[in-house]
């Protein structure tokens, strides 16, 4: 790690207002290939920090955006912060830009965002890399898989999805906020272990500055909360602005990575996403990486993005409406 890493103020941050509220978001190599990075939670565009300027070297157009609700953009105006509210902001993000398409990579909270995109706009999403996130389930074809995380894993899941105000009454100063935060990346075993301890640190140590630095945006009350909402949206259907399209998807050439350290996906999520998108590359395996994929494994993360589009990068085809 080096402090450049952690630095906040590495990119600069421009801001869209197409739905009504401030989004926030980092744009790299302007002129490539559109790439929308969509991150996850407890994530922000920061866990895209290490994978920015490598893409955008390769080509690519890096568009790295806070989700409505997290980080530097605003909490969304309509109180909706579902898949399908985070879906259409997206849609109207890349529009604002002037791509008429675009190739997205997206993990955990991102994963269904990027596939509710692509079948609600089928023309805008080219391909996908996704990685280490929820699938659709299918009872017929994947009855004989494990599809569901380990039990002691989703007490998070139900607690923010069931009890999102009396958890958000709890974590009712900045260090009880950071503490929760950072048990995603530590003690919960997301992350494969010592993910995030910098070079030099115990293992042992508190909360590493790398940990603070993914969990800094979060000590907002009103947006952690807000973050909540996607979880709540999955039991309420008042907190849903539209059904999620999250189905098989037989269209969209799609590059499966898995981190296979994680501890909160499905044990099976490679094969099940090998259903899911009969025109797939891989899945690739991910030794020594856990759930946050462009952080612990950014090399392999800009290697299959370059190789998703290897034809799309020659000189001269790089295009918003290719």
């Amino acid at each position: 790690m080096t402090l450049t890493e952690i630095d906040p103020s590495r990119f600069a941050i421009h801001d869209h207002y197409g739905r009504g509220f401030r989004q926030a978001f980092v744009r790299e190599g302007v002129g490539g290939v559109p790439l929308l990075c969509i991150h996850g939670w407890p994530e922000t565009k920061r866990i895209w920090w290490r994978v920015i300027e490598p893409l955008a070297a390769a080509g690519f157009e890096v568009i790295v955006p806070d989700l409505r609700g997290f980080g530097d953009s605003e909490i969304g105006p309509d109180g909706y912060h579902d898949v399908a509210a985070h879906s259409l902001d997206m849609h109207d993000l890349v529009r604002g830009l002037g791509h008429e398409r675009v190739v997205v990579c997206a993990g955990d909270l991102g994963g269904p965002i990027a596939q509710d995109l692509a079948l609600r706009f089928p023309d805008l999403v080219q391909r996908m890399v996704l990685f280490n996130c929820p699938l659709p389930y299918d009872r017929e074809t994947m009855s004989h898989l494990r599809t569901r995380s380990p039990r002691e894993a989703r007490d998070y899941y139900l607690r923010q999805g069931t009890d999102a105000d009396g958890l958000a009454a709890e974590l009712d100063t900045p260090a009880k906020r950071c503490r929760y935060i950072a048990t995603f990346y530590t003690s919960r075993f997301w992350a494969h272990p010592g993910a995030f301890i910098g070079d030099g640190e115990s293992e042992r140590v508190d909360i590493s500055p790398i940990v603070q630095f993914h969990a800094a945006p979060f000590m907002d009350a009103a947006k952690l909360r807000a973050s909540f909402g996607p979880y709540e949206s999955v039991f309420s259907a008042s907190a849903r602005s539209a059904p999620t399209r999250l189905t098989r998807n037989p269209d969209v050439e799609v590059l499966v990575l898995f981190g296979v350290s994680d501890r909160v996906v499905a044990p099976d999520f490679d094969r099940i996403a090998a259903l899911v998108f009969p025109r797939h590359l891989g899945p690739f395996l991910i030794r020594d990486c856990g759930h946050f994929v462009p952080w612990e494994a950014p090399h392999v993360v800009v290697s299959a993005a370059r190789l998703l589009c290897r034809d799309l990068l020659e000189p001269g085809r790089a295009s918003s409406g290719r």
